[in-house]
């Protein structure tokens, strides 16, 4: 952590959930490319997302998986969905949970969000069957 502080608990077990979902090697190539100007995010991240939110008891990783597509499909962030639907290799999200997300998302959101989310899951899915996709 920047502050020369010992990681608190929470981040401790943020950074292993973020393990958990993201994969070893997404984490370290972040980390890695994680300089002085962005450590403090990485810090904020893995304490509030990956350590508050995604650690809670309240809902499985599958289905936190299934939430978080649908929520960054309909804000159009594209990046962010591709990594998430990566992701669902660790969660346990299906594909068929990933098509009933993105349906809600036409809905909810709007038929062109999740029109364009379809298309980068679909190029994502292509990946992943492909064994080419960087984990």
């Amino acid at each position: 952590m920047s502050d020369a502080l010992a990681p608190s608990g929470r981040y401790r077990q943020g950074m292993a959930t973020r393990r958990a979902v993201l994969g070893d090697n997404h984490v370290d190539r972040a980390e890695a490319a994680s300089t002085d100007f962005d450590r403090p995010f990485q810090e904020l991240i893995t304490e509030a997302a990956w350590g508050h939110v995604w650690s809670r008891a309240g809902w499985t990783k599958r289905e936190r998986s299934i939430v978080t597509i649908a929520l960054l499909a309909a804000l159009g962030q594209d990046e962010e969905v591709a990594m998430h639907v990566r992701a669902t290799a660790n969660t346990g999200a299906t594909r068929e949970d990933i098509c009933e997300a993105l349906l809600h998302v036409a809905i909810y959101a709007g038929v062109p969000a999740a029109n364009h989310a379809i298309k980068i899951v679909k190029q994502v899915f292509a990946e992943m069957d492909a064994g080419t996709v960087a984990r």
